[in-house]
């Protein structure tokens, strides 16, 4: 009988969200924001429950010496300190915003650096392994954009690839592609969500 119930359940509330959005009813505006407070207060649950899988995981590691266990304890500690930190100090309070701007910030800055060397190499190991034209494309794109990313010693940015070359291709074959993914993101979601409000998948029966 669960997956019976489960099913119905699922379908009714999808059904309901959806009235809510599309019939401008005080009734179904009102059972559409009940119905996404849970589901917020069950992804901040499944978040929770996450973390402590992490951490538990990583601080098993740590207690039976594995390779790698300072930086599970590294990640453990980080987390928890982060969390308690956000606990105490509301999200919009500078000690919070001290925190994203001198630790987190400066990490995804490296991140982002370090995926300039991975475009760099990968796009080498492209031009090597399969040569063509796709390959020769790629090459160039990547060698263009890093090339308007950077200033260079005694001249600054590099001229016509930082103010027109860097622009067009951020703005016009990259944002393209950008919004073809999205499209196809949207659009995925979408025939998912059907699949399951007729249902047709029941993920949650698993």
């Amino acid at each position: 009988m669960k997956a019976p119930i489960a099913t119905a359940v699922a379908i009714s509330v999808g059904a309901l969200v959806l009235l809510g959005y599309f019939i401008p009813l005080g009734f179904f505006e009102a059972l559409r924001l009940l119905f996404l407070s849970w589901a917020v207060v069950l992804a901040g649950t499944a978040l929770l429950v996450g973390m402590v899988n992490l951490s538990a995981h990583h601080w098993e590691r740590v207690v039976k010496r594995r390779p790698g266990r300072a930086n599970s304890m590294w990640l453990v500690a980080a987390l928890w300190v982060t969390f308690a930190f956000v606990l105490v100090f509301p999200p919009a309070s500078k000690q919070v915003q001290a925190l994203f701007n001198y630790f987190l910030l400066p990490a995804s800055v490296g991140l982002m650096a370090l995926l300039a060397f991975t475009l760099g190499i990968a796009a080498i190991t492209m031009l090597r392994r399969r040569p063509g034209v796709s390959s020769i494309l790629f090459f160039a794109t990547a060698v263009l954009i890093l090339l308007g990313a950077v200033y260079l010693p005694k001249v600054g940015a590099v001229p016509v690839v930082s103010d027109t070359i860097k622009p067009w291709i951020s703005q016009v074959p990259a944002a393209a592609g950008a919004r073809g993914i999205l499209l196809g993101i949207a659009l995925g979601t979408t025939a998912a969500g059907l699949r399951i409000l007729l249902g047709a998948d029941r993920p949650y029966s698993e």
